[in-house]
């Protein structure tokens, strides 16, 4: 009996040490798996580095734009003369400016930009007879970084030419100055932009006709700009030439020496300058331009006001036989912002020589002004 007792403790010792060795034997096969699978789908550095360069390729889709209208009080009448700058052509009338939808995505190398506006504001700025579809084309660009210091863009871009700009959030007057009015608003081409260092750069550009999506004058324009900045200071300094028209067997050709600035005062005071010239010549002669200069200063009060002052003076030049003409413009605009909704209110007064005829009355009589007040709307998003 003893031995049979001896024996079956024996034979349960035996069993229990044979079940743990497998039990052993099964967690170490278990790790020894899992450390192969691991090894299989823990990705190499160099796989990460390629995800990493893809999804900066990639980038994100942006979607940004803006939606404006104004209605313009025009205090020598509703049929008197308009205004004779930009976006505001329209007396004693509710008024739509533009609707505008921007597509952008950005990656470390490549990027786009679709930018398309309809209503009489795109109209005005893109229009020029080549369709309707064309003129709701603002902006259609892609860009190649092909190091940090230099940057290709290709395709239809505004202008780099002023200080205002054609999108009404850009600007803290809601009316446009005779220096914009007058100059390029974009270019269709091929420009390389040139990171010297962070405070300098430069711009080398060649183009179509300048506000033209194709090229109907033989010829290119070229295009140049030198930026600088320091502390609160940056200024740009640009140039554009190129033939405007052919006329039998002589051209028109033209060009633009722009110089614009903005110097920060504080953090709630900025003054800015924008002085440009403009010529056009044929065969040697002199066949007119324009010189003007604008100061611009803008007061940040709060969050929720600021307001912008533009004092310019605007010389159209006749060229050889020629007369020339001059009209001072003075402009105050309010900027309340609420959430993304900015509504502008602003007064401006032109005033020129009533021999130049500037301006008209309803009676069709020369006058020596034009007050205007103006309530503007501007919903970004």
């Amino acid at each position: 009996m003893k031995m049979l007792q001896y024996l079956t403790i024996v034979a349960l010792v035996l069993v229990s040490f044979n079940l743990g060795a497998q039990e052993i034997y099964a967690d170490a096969t278990k790790v020894a798996k899992d450390a192969v699978e691991n090894e299989k789908t823990e990705p190499t550095t160099e796989e990460i580095e390629k995800e990493e360069d893809a999804e900066k390729e990639d980038g994100d889709l942006m979607i940004s734009g803006f939606v404006d209208g104004y209605y313009l009080f025009n205090f020598n009448g509703a049929g008197a003369s308009p205004l004779l700058t930009s976006f505001t052509d329209y007396n004693n009338m509710f008024t739509l400016g533009m609707a505008n939808v921007l597509f952008s995505k950005e990656g470390d190398k490549v990027g786009f930009v679709a930018d398309l506006a309809w209503g009489p504001r795109a109209e005005a700025a893109n229009g020029t007879g080549e369709g309707i579809l064309t003129a709701a084309i603002k902006q259609l660009y892609m860009t190649y970084a092909a190091s940090d210091a230099v940057t290709f863009t290709f395709g239809n871009f505004s202008t780099f030419v002023g200080y205002e700009l054609i999108d009404a959030p850009g600007n803290v007057n809601y009316s446009t100055s005779y220096l914009f009015s007058n100059g390029p608003f974009y270019h269709t081409g091929l420009k390389a932009d040139f990171a010297f260092s962070e405070s300098f750069g430069a711009m080398l550009g060649i183009f179509n006709d300048t506000d033209s999506k194709f090229d109907f004058t033989g010829g290119k324009h070229i295009g140049a700009q030198l930026s600088a900045s320091t502390g609160g200071l940056s200024a740009y300094l640009n140039f554009i030439t190129g033939k405007e028209e052919e006329r039998g067997d002589d051209d028109l050709m033209e060009y633009e020496i722009d110089l614009t600035a903005t110097y920060d005062v504080s953090d709630n005071f900025m003054l800015g300058l924008n002085v440009a010239q403009y010529g056009t010549s044929m065969a040697g002669d002199d066949m007119g331009g324009f010189f003007g200069a604008a100061l611009y200063s803008t007061i940040t009060a709060s969050e929720t006001f600021a307001l912008g002052l533009r004092a310019e003076s605007f010389t159209f030049k006749g060229g050889d036989g020629g007369e020339d003409a001059s009209v001072l413009a003075l402009t105050a605009s309010g900027n309340i912002t609420i959430g993304n909704l900015r509504l502008i209110p602003e007064i401006r007064v032109d005033l020129a020589d009533e021999a130049d005829g500037f301006f008209f009355d309803d009676a069709e009589a020369p006058v020596g002004s034009l007050p205007a007040l103006i309530l503007a709307a501007v919903y970004s998003f």
